[in-house]
């Protein structure tokens, strides 16, 4: 049966996520699923514009990809010109300032993506009223959650001020080193309030670990399915956001990439193209892109690490781990529970680091070897963040590379679209929107940022399209 025999079902853009997406769902005559897929329409071309420009700008220009997560494209570039310059061995205030500040950027997007793009959904169902399923109806009937993912935000936005010297877009992180320590009055300032985000980061976890297991039967077969995993782990394989090495595993846990040195990425990483979506497809070399694809992300980063060296953080991911006796889980709404245990973590770093005397350090910079090419991973929120640069003789790049986390998921994500389409959509005889948003759950349990896969500008309306068999239109709908 051709394409032009088939229903099609548009969702465009997906809503309550960062950026512009949509998907396309082909029906047969029996209302059965044929096809399903995560489009990317915006497109990125970021990895042009920075051509031309000396390597100590990147750091900055880099972050206009996306308003959400500045920080890990300016951490991570930062990275990559630290090995251009030779500074690659920070110095203590150096790499402790640049974790503060990737944690509160952490704490703050695992807040806002939780509590105001996800809460709706597990609040109040799937299939709810959307008047209600919304931000604005968690703020009505639950207030004190509403108000504590917005001050869970803010200290986390804080955090990204006081090092990065802006809450958005900053300049903190430069080749070698950073520009700025923290002084006593900001790290008091910070201390005032850490107990009450310790308490509200445990609250967190709970409500993301009593979802999942009071709805197990519910969410352990939505939109999920078996597959590899990969996130940075420290040399002893601890769960490392910032810096280490890149560690992937099957399935049933099996290593297949072995600690990989981000320098050496390009011997192990390549990225497929398919020519209906901007967003490439990465998968691991030495498999193939039939099955070497791989998840990303709080998930992926809790089945990789052999442990969280913080103390709650790590009892509850040893609570997590014994749901499947230690092997990986491959729940994708299990993304939320994960997610909070790195909220509950990056708090204890948080915690930890403000009371280090190396951050009133005022050695900031080193520099040494100079360099024409660089890479760096990063754990940014939503999984595991490449940059690779070329620089000439003259400082200007002359190459850039980027492989963001919500690319790393392209896969994963239409396979979740295909999953929950074949299971919810297959013999409908109507397309209701409480069924159209069980997709959307799907998609969002990834906390995708489009803008960063891709680059746009601009609003898009959602409008969905029902056609019948001879792709004559039966309704549609439209919602600014």
């Amino acid at each position: 049966m051709s394409d032009q025999n088939l229903k099609r079902v548009i969702i465009e853009p997906v809503t309550r996520v960062e950026g512009h997406g949509k998907v396309s769902i082909l029906l047969d005559q029996d209302n059965k699923v044929k096809q399903a897929r995560l489009h990317i329409v915006e497109f990125r071309g970021f990895e042009r514009f920075i051509q031309g420009r000396p390597y100590w700008e990147v750091p900055v220009l880099v972050q206009r990809l996306c308003g959400i997560c500045p920080v890990s494209h300016h951490l991570a570039a930062a990275k990559a010109m630290d090995w251009i310059v030779g500074g690659e061995n920070l110095t203590p205030t150096a790499e402790k300032m640049r974790r503060l500040m990737h944690y509160g950027q952490t704490f703050q997007s695992h807040a806002l993506h939780f509590f105001h793009l996800c809460s709706p959904d597990l609040l109040f169902g799937f299939d709810a009223d959307p008047s209600i399923r919304n931000v604005i109806g968690v703020a009505r009937k639950y207030p004190d959650l509403a108000v504590q993912g917005v001050m869970m935000r803010k200290y986390g936005q804080e955090i990204i001020k006081a090092t990065a010297g802006k809450k958005i877009h900053g300049t903190g992180a430069i080749p070698g080193g950073v520009n700025k320590n923290l002084s006593i009055e900001e790290r008091d300032v910070f201390l005032k309030d850490i107990d009450q985000m310790l308490e509200w980061g445990r609250g967190a976890l709970k409500i993301a670990r009593d979802y999942t297991i009071e709805n197990l039967d519910k969410v352990k077969d939505f939109g999920s399915f078996e597959s590899n995993h990969a996130g940075l782990v420290r040399k002893d394989g601890c769960l490392d956001l910032y810096d280490g090495y890149l560690r992937a595993v099957d399935s049933q846990g099996n290593r297949i990439l072995d600690d990989m040195d981000p320098q050496k990425y390009t011997e192990f990483i390549q990225e497929g193209v398919k020519s209906w979506t901007y967003m490439k497809f990465p998968f691991l070399k030495s498999i193939g892109p039939e099955d070497g694809w791989y998840r990303v992300g709080p998930l992926s980063r809790i089945n990789v690490c052999d442990f969280i060296d913080t103390p709650e953080a790590e009892a509850a991911r040893k609570e997590f781990k014994a749901i499947t006796d230690d092997k990986p889980n491959h729940i994708t709404m299990a993304y939320h529970w994960t997610r909070m245990i790195e909220v509950l973590h990056s708090i204890e770093k948080i915690n930890e680091l403000l009371h280090d005397t190396d951050l009133q350090g005022t050695d900031l910079v080193v520099k040494g070897q100079r360099r024409e090419e660089a890479a760096s991973i990063l754990e940014a929120p939503r999984g595991s963040l490449f940059h690779h640069y070329k620089v000439d003789e003259n400082d200007q790049v002359v190459m850039a590379n980027l492989i963001v986390s919500t690319t790393n998921n392209n896969e994963p994500m239409n396979r979740a679209v295909t999953k929950v389409a074949e299971d919810y959509l297959s013999g409908q005889a109507e397309i209701t929107e409480g069924l159209l948003n069980h997709i959307e759950v799907a998609i969002r349990a990834y906390d995708p940022c489009l803008s960063c896969a891709t680059h746009a500008m601009g609003k898009m309306p959602l409008i969905v399209s029902l056609f019948d068999h001879e792709g004559q239109l039966l309704d549609k709908k439209v919602k600014e």
